[in-house]
This record gives C-alpha cells, structure tokens and sequence, in this order.
C-alpha cells in the first residue's frame, strides 16, 4: 500500500475545496468587481456592458445591481440622473434582461 505524500494531500485538499466552494469564490469574485467597477472617462455603452459581463452568474439582487451601476457612474452622468424625473430612454433600454 502506497503512502500518500504531503504534496498530493494538499493538492487533494486544495481539488476539494475548489469543487465545493469554487461557485461560491467565482461568485464572491464577482460582487467584489460590481463593488468597485467605475465608468471613469468610458463611454456610457462600454460601462454598461463591463457591467452586465460582470454581473452575470452573481446572483447579486436586482436593487443592488441598480446602486451599484449608479455609483459606479462618472460624476456629471450620476449628478444628471439624480436630477432627471426618469431614466433616460437608453438607460431603460440598456437594462433590460437583466
């Protein structure tokens, strides 16, 4: 009977660990991206869609995914939103099937 060495039980732990947490770490992963994703001097339409790239398979609920687009907004669009009555026609169009 052969005796296992220190290297394959970890590597047998750190196998188990990923099959058993992994969604988990790619999903914490994720938030993580969505907590510190900004638009900076992007384009709006590269931001959004560096944001719903991210977002998907996060399981992030949907109200915090709408703060964490505004707050990742630059400041003159962000400062526009807060003072229009509603989202601007793209804005509305951009987020749907999320």
């Amino acid at each position: 009977m052969k005796k296992e060495s220190e290297v394959e039980i970890v590597e047998g732990l750190f196998k188990k660990m990923k099959n058993e947490f992994g969604e988990t770490a790619e999903k914490e992963k994720k938030i993580k991206q969505l907590r510190t994703i900004e638009q900076r001097e992007r384009i709006y339409n590269e931001y959004v869609q560096e944001f719903k790239k991210i977002a998907r398979g996060s399981k992030y609920k949907r109200q915090l995914f709408t703060e964490e687009f505004k707050r990742g907004l630059n400041e003159t669009i962000r400062r526009k939103l807060v003072k229009a009555k509603s989202p601007p026609a793209q804005s509305r169009s951009s987020r749907k099937g999320w």
